[in-house]
């Protein structure tokens, strides 16, 4: 019986570690803050190992963790959990022109999506950062398939216009907003 319970927390810590920092990054462009996103990670990840046993992990158990993501994101936002406003940091200083120059977009990318409302941000990020189609993120978010369309516009023109001074950088509806 033991054995079973060390196999599920192998199989569950193999996941973590595999998928952990994808999750990460994505928690953070929801959040805009890296510290929100580490605590918003670990409380779904705590959430994803108590359900663990009862799920079925044989094809990857990212969407289920995804939507816990959403799920516990939504709920603090609604609590008002977040109480810190997120500071724009400087990125650290890499080898190499392109590294510098690719940190500095990703870092201004992440400051313009941290300016846009949570649901245009939300929309953003699962529909271009996390690739997923617009009913996806609509049952993720609980909102109409126009709902996710209309927002994905809207920030999409929020972040060129706030981007817009970029000579060598374009946000458009198939590019990814977060690279960097």
């Amino acid at each position: 019986m033991r054995r079973g319970a060390e196999e599920l927390d192998e199989r569950f810590t193999a996941f973590v570690r595999s998928r952990g920092e994808h999750h990460l990054r994505m928690a953070t462009l929801l959040t805009g803050n890296q510290d929100a996103a580490e605590d918003l990670v670990q409380a779904s990840l705590l959430k994803l190992y108590r359900a663990w046993p009862r799920i079925d992990t044989s094809g990857g158990p990212d969407a289920y963790l995804r939507r816990i993501i959403v799920n516990t994101r939504r709920s603090w936002w609604r609590a008002r959990w977040r109480q810190e406003t997120p500071v724009p940091e400087v990125p650290e200083a890499a080898a190499g022109e392109d590294a510098a120059d690719r940190h500095a977009v990703g870092a201004l990318v992440r400051q313009a999506l941290a300016r846009l409302p949570r649901q245009q941000r939300a929309v953003l990020v699962l529909r271009y950062y996390e690739d997923l189609p617009e009913a996806d993120v609509a049952s993720l978010l609980g909102c109409s398939v126009g709902a996710v369309k209309t927002h994905a516009h809207r920030g999409l023109r929020a972040l060129r216009e706030s981007l817009g001074d970029l000579d060598s950088f374009a946000v458009n509806e198939t590019s990814d907003p977060a690279s960097g």
